[in-house]
């Protein structure tokens, strides 16, 4: 039987629940909105199924031989709807055109980050996009599986800690499954998203869901400059600067992630998925003739059928081989985990009670030591220069 004594242990993968043969387990969520799994002792039958199924007690290690790729969707249309190069959209596109079915993260109709399943190219938009809230698995395991058994092609779409969680549920391989991650920075829970959006309503109106969805990622201004987009019923459009909105604010300052990112499991170059998508930060240096300030793909393929994957949508993007070793230079969170800051639990504390302005900027503000450190580091040298010249200056004059 399956037990969280340390919350930095559980991903909240689904994993557990979806094996149980007595449906005993459900995913309930915590004070900071975050779902781990609770027991109804009445129905445990103690099979041990769901601790044989936990990526944490019983990891998969899979030796791999990573190529790096960037790419570009050769479609400008889909690849400005994209957060990065529109890889995602050429591979799903394909496997639908496989008689197959595409599992993601997309919003319902109360946008919440829920998984979901599209067969229809006309679809694939509820998939697009980075959603950064940690999307609800529900059923789609079992959904996916029963795919699979039927013949049918599937491609999961997730987080590296949710294909492994996939891959520890289904136990065994599928010659039509494809599996593809995401290099995560972290997740914050669906309450604090939601908390976010109420807030907004407040101030514009009521929230509407349309295409385009809400977009964390717009590159209205640059995909190096992205900024977080909302619509309302009332005609207003909110559209900001990633540095300057508060839900980003807190996500990039790590005051909103799940305990478990902090000490992820699944972060390496060594991944147990097909195939791996993220942003080529570092473009302009890793591969200059690929950058455009429109995004790029950095694409990690990990086994044979990422390449196949790779191999299937060639003739739609450009691309470049590049040294792995350069990319992950510029975008840690393929091996590294983020640090927890001092104010995580000061801003779970008060999500409830405290103004959500107050709230992040308080959360996310710099310590007196920090901003020290930071003018050291983007000053001292120059600091450094104005002392030296000023003590040669006072040896002339002795």
């Amino acid at each position: 039987m399956i037990k969280i004594t340390d919350k930095s242990l559980c991903s909240g993968c689904h994993a557990c629940m979806s094996v149980c043969p007595k449906s005993a387990i459900s995913m309930k969520e915590d004070n900071e909105g975050f779902v781990y799994p609770v027991i109804d002792e009445s129905k445990c039958i103690d099979c041990g199924l769901c601790d044989k199924s936990c990526q944490v007690i019983n990891p998969i290690i899979k030796e791999r031989n990573p190529i790096a790729y960037a790419c570009n969707n050769l479609n400008d249309e889909i690849r400005m709807k994209s957060s990065s190069g529109g890889t995602f959209s050429l591979i799903a596109e394909w496997i639908i055109s496989q008689n197959g079915v595409v599992f993601g993260a997309g919003f319902d109709d109360k946008l919440n980050v829920v998984h979901m399943a599209v067969d229809c190219i006309d679809d694939l938009y509820k998939l697009r996009g980075s959603k950064y809230v940690q999307s609800i698995i529900g059923d789609a395991f079992v959904q996916a599986k029963e795919l699979l058994e039927a013949g049918r092609t599937v491609l999961f779409t997730g987080t590296p800690c949710q294909i492994d969680g996939l891959l520890h549920f289904l136990k065994k391989d599928y010659d039509k499954l494809y599996t593809q991650d995401i290099v995560c920075h972290g997740v914050p829970s669906g309450m604090v998203w939601q908390k976010y959006l109420r807030y907004q309503e407040q101030l514009y109106g009521a929230l509407v869901l349309k295409e385009p969805y809400p977009s964390f990622r717009s590159k209205e201004e640059g995909w190096t400059n992205y900024r977080q987009t909302l619509s309302f019923d009332n005609g207003k459009n909110y559209n900001k600067f990633h540095k300057e909105d508060l839900y980003m604010k807190a996500f990039l300052k790590n005051v909103s992630l799940r305990y478990s990112c902090y000490d992820c499991h699944s972060k390496s170059v060594n991944r147990n998925s097909d195939i791996t998508l993220a942003d080529l930060w570092g473009c302009r240096s890793i591969a200059p003739d690929m950058f455009d300030d429109k995004g790029t793909s950095f694409v990690i393929v990990n086994s044979e059928k990422g390449k196949e994957l790779f191999d299937a949508v060639s003739e739609c993007i450009s691309y470049q081989t590049i040294r792995i070793e350069d990319a992950i230079k510029c975008n840690s969170p393929v091996w590294k985990s983020v640090s927890m800051p001092k104010k995580r639990q000061f801003f779970f504390e008060n999500i409830d009670t405290m103004d959500f302005t107050q709230l992040v900027e308080k959360a996310t503000r710099p310590s007196l030591f920090k901003k020290v450190q930071t003018f050291i580091v983007n000053y001292g040298w120059a600091l450094r220069n104005k002392i030296d010249y000023i003590i040669k200056k006072l040896k002339r004059k002795n």
